[in-house]
């Protein structure tokens, strides 16, 4: 019993998170505004009695609100990408960059920003190339039946040509395009818009979406091989479904706001440890968790020092020791 009421008080949390997090966060940031304003001014559109200055109404919806429903959609894609990928190669430590994602929207995001200008948009290059990136893991792994060690050892070397590719384009790269690019490697939110949400918030929507339907099967595809094969299930299908979709919802992330690490790994540990293994709550639980974690970094990005941090430097930065704390905690060996 306690069991039970241990799970669903921390479902309700996860998922009432969130939207606490989105609606306090509104407050937040170099013009500070009170919570009441904040409801007021939320309100004023369906209320004409209440009228609210301008230029606040300007900065909640226009600024703040885009950039955090952007945040949340990130945060709930990269989570439940990397929860999806750790399931179905039953290795916890897989993370949603593993097959060549990050290093293929790089040299697509850095071809543009160089080469191509405005004529071909960095989001659409990023988005392309990586998919593009996963694609070809998956066609050189051929008929391998999507194996672990094959995938893996495929998705290092797609990282390693994109890298190089990306090298090259930095070589002769112009300054400015330089800092440019090296603004979205870093991963950032501060651009964000309605119209970035426009565009690759239905991607990462419908690729968590078809995760989601599919995390009961992920509690089978997780079994031995062998076992899986046993029950009549397709193997390599279902794996590349689960992959592609996963790679749709990264790849629309990642255009939008450049590489934010250590997302996809650690907030699914984080939701594994509080719940167990079962995959029908992991999948929607790391959706939540991770949008509300990614609002709260994009809050600490934005207050904490009186400059702005990039928000992938920042998840990098409490990623990396909070994993090394949890891999200590739990004592175990992967393989």
């Amino acid at each position: 019993m306690k069991t039970k009421l241990r799970a669903r008080l921390i479902i309700w949390l996860a998922i009432l998170l969130p939207l606490f997090l989105l609606f306090f966060s509104l407050s937040l940031g170099t013009y500070p505004i009170s919570l009441s304003q904040v409801l007021k001014t939320i309100a004023a559109p369906f209320f004409s009695s209440l009228e609210v200055p301008q230029s606040l109404s300007a900065i909640i919806f226009h600024i703040r609100l885009p950039r955090l429903l952007l945040a949340l959609l990130i945060g709930a894609s990269l989570s439940v990408s990397g929860a999806s990928l750790q399931a179905i190669f039953k290795n916890p430590l897989i993370n949603e960059y593993i097959l060549g994602l990050s290093s293929g929207a790089a040299f697509g995001a850095a071809l543009s920003l160089v080469f191509l200008g405005q004529n071909f948009p960095p989001q659409l290059a990023a988005f392309i190339f990586g998919v593009l990136a996963v694609g070809g893991v998956l066609i050189i792994a051929g008929q391998s039946e999507t194996h672990l060690i094959t995938l893996i050892l495929t998705g290092v070397i797609m990282t390693a040509f994109f890298s190089a590719l990306l090298s090259l384009v930095e070589f002769f790269a112009s300054p400015y395009a330089l800092q440019s690019l090296f603004f979205w490697l870093m991963g950032n939110l501060s651009l964000a818009t309605w119209k970035d949400i426009l565009l690759a918030g239905p991607l990462m929507v419908l690729g968590v979406v078809i995760l989601t339907l599919l995390r009961w099967r992920m509690n089978v595809l997780s079994m031995g091989d062998e076992q899986v094969k046993a029950l009549g299930i397709n193997l390599r299908r279902e794996k590349i479904i689960v992959i592609l979709a996963a790679t749709l919802a990264t790849a629309a992330a990642t255009s939008v706001a450049g590489i934010i690490g250590w997302v996809g790994l650690i907030v699914p540990h984080l939701v594994r440890m509080a719940i167990g293994p079962d995959n029908r709550w992991i999948i929607p639980l790391s959706a939540s968790v991770g949008g509300g974690f990614l609002i709260l970094a994009d809050d600490l990005t934005r207050t904490i020092a009186a400059f702005e941090i990039p928000i992938g430097i920042f998840t990098s930065l409490v990623g990396i020791p909070l994993f090394i704390v949890l891999l200590k905690k739990t004592q175990r060996v992967w393989l």
